[in-house]
């Protein structure tokens, strides 16, 4: 740990939503002090780090007094303006790097990243205009599904295709923006793995999750997940080849579909992921504070799984039944603080926990 930062140290987080506010209570479990930057008023994580900058991306002075504060710097999120990160680098390392972020950031960059890795994704075209779209539909056929290639998350950005027809209404729906096209995948059911990476290349997988979504957002994570043991081998290999690819120090989510041909990579995220938060009532080391050794430079710690758990997100108007969570044995609440109950916003999480 020679060039590890020691307990005391600073870590800027950019971003101040309930993964931020996880990653800063993990750092104190260990000794660190966390700054959160986010443009947001009374975000989160601040109700749990040491200092909020309150200010937009574009205000390079903020920026740069925020590196200055801090001794290495991640983030909670992927869209993070590039000019941003280019006054933030010239400071302190960013971790995971800006090749990650840039990979992530646009789903046709991202497949064909994962594709040049030998990897297999759904059929895909990319979309500038409509024309592209009418050919591709031609191509790949219906049903589809039509994706912004940035800024997506949660069901955000996308369109169903259930026949050519509806092409025109998917283009409108999504505005006309930069897209891709994606072929019907016949998956029996999706798997994630939340994977580490240090910043001397060691790797630490957990248990591959099982995930279920709901109108485009994710329900429920249950480990252990319907796998074999040679498609769980699989799903960490294929995981830690994409790591070693990027060179990438922290945490990510690997999306995969589970095929009779095979696992198919639906989406890789570059920070610790939704689909993880079981690790906080499974594992002795939770995948946030797996981030924070990884970028901190600390060795990885022991993600094994030592219960089975269901992760359950909490949307909207289901903070109506925590009275009633919190007497159920073996259920561990997760709440995130945020001030307005809104529907399709996650509110927070519960685990419930059962021995294997």
């Amino acid at each position: 740990m020679t060039d590890a930062l020691a307990p005391g140290a600073t870590i800027g987080i950019l971003g101040g939503g309930q993964l931020g506010r996880m990653l800063s209570v993990a750092a104190s479990r260990l000794g660190f002090r966390t700054h959160i930057f986010e443009p947001g008023s009374n975000p989160p994580a601040g109700h749990v780090a040491n200092h909020v900058t309150t200010a937009n991306y574009g205000d390079h002075a903020a920026l740069e007094a925020f590196a200055a504060s801090v001794d290495v710097i991640t983030f909670e999120f992927e869209n993070i303006p590039t000019a941003a990160l280019d006054v933030l680098e010239a400071h302190r390392p960013i971790r995971p790097d800006r090749e990650s972020l840039r990979v992530s950031q646009d789903r046709l960059t991202e497949k064909e990243f994962l594709s040049g890795l030998g990897l297999h994704v759904a059929p895909y075209e990319n979309i500038e205009n409509f024309k592209d779209l009418e050919a591709a539909v031609e191509k790949i056929g219906t049903p589809s599904i039509l994706k912004t290639r940035r800024f997506g998350y949660d069901g955000k950005g996308q369109a169903r295709l259930r026949s050519a027809e509806d092409a025109k209404q998917a283009f409108s729906d999504i505005q006309g923006a930069p897209a891709v096209l994606e072929g019907f995948v016949n998956f029996s059911h999706e798997v994630s793995v939340i994977a580490a990476r240090g910043l001397n290349g060691e790797i630490a997988c957990f248990d591959p999750g099982e995930n279920v979504h709901k109108d485009g957002i994710l329900s429920t994570t249950t480990v252990p997940a319907r796998l074999t043991r040679a498609q769980r081998t699989d799903a960490v290999l294929l995981a830690a080849n994409v790591l070693n690819a990027l060179e990438y120090v922290g945490v990510m989510g690997v999306e995969l579909f589970v095929t009779p041909q095979g696992l198919i990579v639906n989406e890789i995220a570059p920070r610790v992921h939704n689909s993880g938060h079981w690790t906080q009532n499974g594992c002795a080391i939770d995948q946030f504070e797996q981030h924070i050794r990884a970028v901190v430079g600390w060795p990885l710690g022991d993600g094994s799984r030592h219960a089975d758990v269901v992760m359950e997100n909490l949307i909207g108007a289901d903070m109506n039944r925590v009275p009633e969570i919190a007497k159920e044995a073996n259920a561990a609440l997760h709440l995130y603080g945020k001030a307005d109950v809104k529907p399709g916003r996650k509110m927070g999480h519960v685990n419930r926990v059962k021995a294997p």
